[in-house]
Formats: C-alpha cells, structure tokens, sequence
C-alpha cells in the first residue's frame, strides 16, 4: 500500500489495452490479454474464489506502481485503473471486480463501487484507508468476513491521509498464528490485509491468498519490494515484515443486481 497521501499517475480504462508482463517476473503472464480477456476466460469457473485465483494468476509478474490514481484536495477525481501495473490495492480492486462480472460491460461499475463509496466517483468518497475498503465492500454485499480461529477488534485512530484530519476506525482481525494454524480454513483468493502497528495508519499491505501445489500458504501480492505482482510463501513474508494481525475477507459468489452484467 502506498505511502503517500495519493495515488497518481494513471492510464485511463480503455477496454482492450494489453497488459504488460515483466521480463524478470517468475510465472509472469504466458501472452498479453485483456480485462475483458480474464474475464471471458475464468467466467466458466463455478466459484469466485476460483475466478479470483485464476485472474489473478494471470497477472503474476505485472509491474508495482505505486499514486496509480488521478485526484487530490484540489485536483478532480477521475475513474482510471491500471492493468499494465498495480500498487497492492488497485490490484485487488480490479482482480475482484473482473471475478464477480459475467462480461466486461458489468465491470467499470463494479470496479467504481469496490474502489468508491456508494460508487461515486469522488476523492473525499475513494477508499484511501483499507479499513474503509474492508467495511464498506462488506456492507455493500461484495465481501465477507471470514471466520477463521478467535478474532478481536481494534479500534484505531488513524491520521495517515492529513487532509481529512484525525478519524476512528475498527478493524476485526486474528493474529498470526491463528492464520498459520487455520490455514486450511482459506480459500484461494481470500482478501487479506496486514494491520500496521504504527501509529495513525490502519493497514500497510494486502493482497490475496493463494497455496502452492505444495499446499503451503502464499501471499499473491503487488509488491513494492519485489518490483511486481508476485507469489511469496506467507512464512517468508511474515519473517521479514512486522506482521501480529491480519484482516481476512471472501468475495461473495453474487453480488447485488445492480451491480452485475
């Protein structure tokens, strides 16, 4: 997740454009496709966990970038995605938002309500705090808290984005080594989020949950570290982070009409 109060520099949603695969990215995508593409190919899968790790298994290897949103308190919001580069937020958005649509038309809303408030799109309405992200795409009917092992709620006053001043949040969270023990409760593509234990800021990273044929736990993530999208042994991961927290959401296998195509 970006450090910085905004995220900018972003390519405006064209429906077609290629994605662009890293040279140096393990697994990286086998040929250029699509949004449109990733939807039409995993849209026979029956379930959206399957839909979510077949999308975003396809993107392994595309590029980190981080401010890949355009506005600010004094620029104009605009409703951009990038598919030839993430940060750790945008791509979730967009691998969750083409899981859940049949064909590309229901996508840009559905896209606009996981990333936006009510879908408006509007800086003062984005989701800049991961915790927002997990409430709000909760009550809209999107995601769903997994049960997973004793959990607490913390609640946080978070400072991060200056603009809009001191603000609580809650965050319903289970330790680390619940998610280790439990591991087999997880479904590939679960949301998870990595609390931060500094103060003011909510979440420092997310991504999805993924398993090697192995069956070890993995961490699919855009990763800043790692320069793209990638697949990391969550051990490994939690090793070399300050990791004691975790949230965890699953997509819903529907979401509302209004939102579907």
């Amino acid at each position: 997740m970006s450090s910085t109060i905004t995220r900018r520099a972003a390519l405006p949603l064209i429906a077609g454009i290629p994605l662009a695969a890293s040279a140096a990215a393990v697994a990286a995508p086998a040929r250029a496709v699509s949004v449109e593409g990733l939807i039409r190919e995993a849209r026979s899968l029956p379930h959206v966990s399957q839909r979510v790790d077949f999308i975003s298994s396809r993107l392994l290897g595309t590029r980190y970038k981080a401010d890949t949103l355009i506005g600010s308190p004094t620029r104009p919001e605009q409703f951009v995605v990038r598919d030839d580069a993430f940060d750790c937020v945008t791509f979730c958005e967009l691998v969750l938002a083409a899981s859940l649509v049949q064909t590309f038309d229901g996508f840009p809303a559905l896209l606009r309500r996981i990333r936006y408030e009510n879908g408006e799109v509007s800086y003062n309405r984005r989701n800049h705090y991961f915790a927002d992200w997990c409430s709000r795409n909760t009550e809209n009917g999107i995601c769903k808290p997994v049960a997973i092992g004793p959990s607490i709620v913390i609640d946080k006053t978070v400072t991060w984005h200056r603009e809009f001043g001191k603000r609580p949040v809650s965050m319903r969270l289970v330790d680390k080594a619940s998610l280790l023990q439990h591991a087999k409760v997880l479904a590939p593509g679960d949301i998870i989020g990595f609390a931060s234990r500094r103060p003011g800021l909510d979440y420092y990273h997310t991504g999805f949950v993924a398993f090697a044929k192995t069956g070890d736990l993995l961490l699919r993530s855009a990763s800043l570290s790692h320069g793209r999208v990638v697949d990391e042994r969550m051990t490994d991961f939690m090793a070399v982070n300050p990791v004691k927290y975790v949230s965890l959401l699953r997509a819903a296998e529907s979401v509302p009409v209004a939102d579907r195509n």
